[in-house]
């Protein structure tokens, strides 16, 4: 449970705009601490070449300058991060703004330009001239690094030009959320997970009066399922010597007081049992792709249809998320999918967990598009391409009947939404290479 907690927590983190530069705040602190205790080594009076060497009047100056500039531009900075993410709000969905406050880049230079002015009033407090009634202190090298810390943030600057104009970028946000779709099916989907049984042998295992017996363990509040501790609650089993069925995955949300996992027996439901189940379960406000494959998939969804509304109607985009559906669906297809059943160290089943399948994630992915693309040639053409290419990574006859049958929904709606005949030639020729590719794998299957 430590494990899934630190990921949930660090994921949280780093979709904060106050962790990066709070602790690079911490560090520019602890910086000028040891720049002033240098200075007051005493090797601060070498008048290196490259070092500062005015008067005191000259340091307050130069840092009071840095300080003041260095909060005007953090605060144009986040002012020109909001308006990005009220344009990615209303463009591309709300769902994506998590997108945007996990960018590092922005959490940097934010970080930046804070830690500059903080580093600048640290040291502007230590620097006394002769008419001051203290004894005249000038850190030289404390100062200097002030100058060097204002040109990095010049440079940061200019990089925060170019990165703002960059991430409200189309093509960008497609990317950045087809990078977070591969990195959830390499988490969530290894080579070997899970353990393989003989069809029918888990249904065999699973007491038959196990609606009867089993009773219910109620969640304790709303919220999205974000992730589960699928080892504590096998833990939780065998201590107790317990059957478990999830009722819910994560991505879904769930009402407080419903099911949340039915226990079997029944009879040892009780208030501990419950905490400790609950607590197996974290909820949030919002869905997460730590343990939601489906997330993703869904934000490129949302993209496309947003590209295809009358407002916007811009099909290109729409594409492009197809084009990225298709490659994350090219890698699942090769994936095995993890068996719902779960058993302990003496192969005996303790719980029972129905993820997603590659059918509901196809769905997923075709579904919303292909409705909204009936009158379009260009998207739906593409959309023949991608399950063409799709069929070409699995031999799987399950998968096969899936995209074979999405291939058919969208030829029967384009037959009914295109109003030229050429164009429904064209799907037509699509849809065939679709089926030959299918087909071919079946036939490449059979010789092996």
């Amino acid at each position: 449970m430590k494990n899934v907690k630190l990921s949930k927590l660090w994921d949280t983190l780093h979709s904060s705009y106050w962790f990066i530069p709070s602790i690079m705040a911490i560090l520019t602190t602890a910086l000028a601490f040891a720049m002033l205790m240098l200075d007051r080594t005493g090797k601060a009076g070498i008048n290196y070449w490259w070092s500062y060497t005015g008067g005191a009047d000259g340091a307050r100056s130069v840092l009071g300058a840095v300080a003041g500039s260095m909060i005007s531009v953090a605060a144009t900075a986040f002012s020109i991060t909001i308006v990005a993410l009220q344009l990615a709000a209303s463009n591309f969905g709300p769902r994506l703004l998590r997108n945007f406050m996990q960018d590092l880049g922005n959490q940097v230079v934010l970080g930046t330009f804070i830690s500059t002015f903080i580093y600048c009033l640290l040291i502007l407090r230590t620097i006394h001239g002769e008419g001051d009634g203290y004894s005249e202190f000038v850190p030289q090298i404390s100062v200097t690094c002030g100058i060097l810390l204002a040109i990095i943030s010049i440079g940061v600057l200019i990089y925060f030009i170019d990165h703002a104009s960059t991430i409200i970028q189309v093509s960008h946000i497609i990317e950045n959320v087809s990078d977070d779709l591969d990195r959830a099916i390499d988490r969530l989907f290894p080579k070997k997970i899970g353990r393989s049984v003989p069809f029918g042998q888990e249904i065999a295992e699973i007491p038959e009066d196990f609606d009867f017996v089993a009773s219910p363990v109620k969640v304790n509040k709303n919220g999205y399922i974000q992730a589960i501790d699928d080892n504590e609650l096998l833990t939780i089993a065998r201590k107790n010597n317990l059957l478990l069925r999830v009722e819910s995955r994560p991505g879904k949300f769930i009402v407080k007081d419903s099911d949340l996992v039915m226990v079997f027996p029944g009879k040892f439901v009780n208030q501990k049992l419950t905490k400790q189940i609950n607590d197996c379960f974290i909820l949030g406000k919002e869905r997460s792709e730590q343990q939601d494959i489906e997330f993703p998939i869904d934000q490129l969804v949302e993209i496309a249809l947003r590209a295809l509304s009358p407002g916007i109607n811009d099909p290109f985009t729409a594409i492009r998320c197809v084009d990225r559906l298709g490659a994350g669906l090219s890698r699942l297809a090769q994936k095995d999918f993890p068996s719902p059943y779960r058993y302990d160290e003496d192969n005996k089943l303790r719980a029972i967990a129905f993820g997603v399948t590659f059918e509901g994630l196809v769905d997923s992915a075709f579904n919303g598009i292909r409705q909204y693309a009936r009158s379009d040639t260009s998207v739906t053409i593409r959309l023949l391409e991608a399950i063409a290419n799709v069929a070409t990574y699995t031999n799987n006859p399950k998968y096969q009947v899936v995209l074979q049958r999405h291939a058919e929904i969208i030829l029967r709606g384009s037959q009914e939404g295109l109003p030229e005949e050429l164009d429904r030639q064209d799907v037509q020729k699509q849809y065939d290479n679709a089926i030959q590719a299918l087909k071919n794998q079946t036939l490449a299957e059979r010789k092996k």
